[in-house]
């Protein structure tokens, strides 16, 4: 004789808990993904800015990092942008802070670009 089981939608809550996830991580990647577009931006620009240190001056450096900090609205000040020029070559650190809102929580995104290049 044969028994058969009844099925009565036990699966149901393990999807639901899936879909719930999925939807976190799909509005975590909403609110974290531009914000590192645009630091790769001006990441970019501070690697060129190292490479062009042989026809600017560091005011001009400076000038050009912040305007490109503020196209991409990010948080980056004259007190974050350090340049130091050796003899033959320049270090450039910019570091700051992006704080990312989420429904009851502040998430502070601690951020760091650095180029080193030699001056020809």
């Amino acid at each position: 004789m044969r028994r058969r089981r009844r099925e009565s939608g036990e699966g149901q809550l393990g999807c639901l808990f899936g879909l719930a996830l999925l939807l976190v991580a799909v509005f975590i990647a909403y609110k974290v993904i531009p914000v590192k577009v645009r630091a790769a931006d001006l990441r970019q620009t501070v690697v060129d800015e190292a490479k062009s240190a042989g026809t600017h001056r560091d005011a001009q450096i400076l000038k050009y990092i912040l305007a490109k900090a503020s196209d991409v609205q990010l948080p980056v000040t004259e007190d974050n942008v350090k340049i130091v020029r050796r003899a033959n070559d320049i270090s450039i650190d910019v570091e700051y802070v992006v704080p990312i809102e989420f429904p009851g929580y502040t998430y502070n995104w601690h951020i760091h670009h650095h180029a080193d290049n030699p001056i020809f």
